[in-house]
């Protein structure tokens, strides 16, 4: 059985800015990020979908502790968005300062975008990330 949206693919559509997921046609929800069935129904009838990268905040925290190797990455934001097209998807808040931070953040318009970040000592080299900004 092969992956219909393989990460390296996903990881390379990060680095270009665009954010992939994969609509199911048995019930129609999308997942992101992919994985090998819906994760909905469980149907493995997936096509790979390109997703706007618009959402809303519906959770936030803020890292002042690092994984290690990346202690001059603190402090760091990650947000909960749910997206327009209806999965929720974790990544970082940049372009915002962390320590001003406040339950105002809850229900504002981000867009995604892809951001690569080094290597560590668990993975194989630089990795593309999901970031978001504030919508304009």
């Amino acid at each position: 059985m092969e992956y219909k949206l393989p990460f390296k693919e996903y990881n390379k559509a990060l680095r270009e800015n665009r954010l992939l997921g994969l609509k199911c046609d048995k019930c129609g929800s999308i997942t992101c990020p992919p994985k090998m069935a819906c994760q909905e129904c469980g149907s493995l009838d997936l096509d790979k979908v390109e997703l706007s990268g618009r959402g809303k905040v519906v959770s936030f925290t803020t890292h002042y502790i690092a994984p290690m190797g990346r202690e001059n990455e603190v402090p760091y934001t990650v947000v909960l968005v749910e997206l327009e097209e209806g999965p929720w998807l974790l990544g970082n808040l940049i372009d915002l300062n962390p320590s001003k931070m406040s339950m105002d953040l809850l229900g504002k318009e981000v867009t995604a975008s892809g951001r690569v970040y080094p290597g560590d000592m668990f993975t194989n080299g630089p990795i593309s990330r999901p970031v978001f900004s504030l919508a304009e």
